[in-house]
């Protein structure tokens, strides 16, 4: 099983376009200790020419273009005229950095989207989305805990993660932190081998620590390093857990969250521009580092 991290932004990608934080300050300085990051999106294989997209970044062309493994060549036959090596897509939840680049997938190329019902019914109603042309795009709604393999040899599993609604449907009191279909982990196997993709999490719930158990990999919400970093940075009033996601540090930080559970591999994905650990060399990055986490580069990839 092979992973391959597209993006490992948080919405807006890093640098944001119009942001003077400290960490994008230093990138529009031309500090080549940080580097452009896309929005959050990876790619799944079991055999390595079919990939299960999980997640459709408005930054979606883009990460095509620079990922020869996504290339149409890779699957098209002589006659063909459009083919693609992605032979399916998953999308987590329905905020606008995960759900966007599904219009970037509109030129009549058939493919399955999989989601849950509460997701794919808010897309379905959506006149935007529209454009996907239900003659090519078959909206497969997916249960919790059902498991399926949306591509030869890859058995995939979603689960319920705490969270909230997309901020677009945000009315009156939020209720963050709560478990439903709006926002979901996935389960990758194959070939013996186990990963979760979780890019969004309020906090670490028991269950979830004995689920993600022993796993061979796992790529979390990495957000912000602490709760309070965007006020910090000047930038917003919103605390990380305000937006459904846990800090890496702090009272109940995920940096901490899975010691002890026996996991391969642990990377953070989805790490917003404000954050420090997008420095190299920065003493929060080499806090991460040495507590056994890496953190993911668009690029990546995670051999299993």
């Amino acid at each position: 099983m092979r992973l391959f991290v597209l993006g490992s932004a948080a919405g807006g990608g890093a640098p944001q376009w119009n942001c003077l934080c400290d960490v994008c300050r230093l990138y529009w300085a031309g500090d080549e200790r940080v580097s452009a990051r896309s929005q959050s999106s990876i790619a799944a294989t079991a055999d390595g020419q079919n990939w299960l997209l999980l997640n459709a970044s408005p930054d979606l062309r883009d990460q095509i273009l620079k990922s020869p493994r996504l290339a149409p060549s890779a699957n098209a036959g002589a006659d063909e005229r459009r083919a693609t090596p992605i032979s399916a897509v998953l999308v987590t939840n329905g905020d606008v950095d995960h759900i966007a680049g599904l219009l970037t997938l509109r030129e009549k190329q058939s493919f399955p989207l999989y989601g849950t019902a509460g997701v794919l019914g808010m897309i379905e109603g959506s006149p935007v989305f529209q454009v996907l042309d239900p003659t090519f795009v078959d909206k497969r709604p997916v249960s919790l805990g059902a498991r399926f393999e949306p591509v030869p040899g890859l058995t995939v599993e979603i689960f319920s993660v705490p969270g909230k609604v997309p901020l677009f449907m945000e009315k009156g009191e939020v209720d963050v932190g709560e478990e439903s279909e709006m926002t979901v982990g996935v389960r990758l196997s194959a070939h013996g081998r186990t990963a979760y993709y979780i890019p969004g999490c309020a906090h670490v719930p028991e269950a979830l620590k004995d689920r993600v158990r022993g796993a061979d990999a796992i790529l979390f919400d990495g957000t912000v390093f602490v709760d309070d970093e965007m006020q910090r940075a000047g930038v917003g009033v919103k605390t990380g857990r305000r937006m459904g996601h846990m800090p890496i540090t702090g009272e109940g930080g995920s940096l901490s969250a899975f010691d002890g559970l026996e996991i391969g591999r642990k990377a953070y994905i989805h790490i917003n521009n404000t954050n420090p650990i997008l420095i190299a060399g920065s003493a929060e990055r080499q806090t991460v580092e040495a507590a056994g986490w890496t953190v993911t580069d668009d690029g990546m990839e995670i051999a299993l």
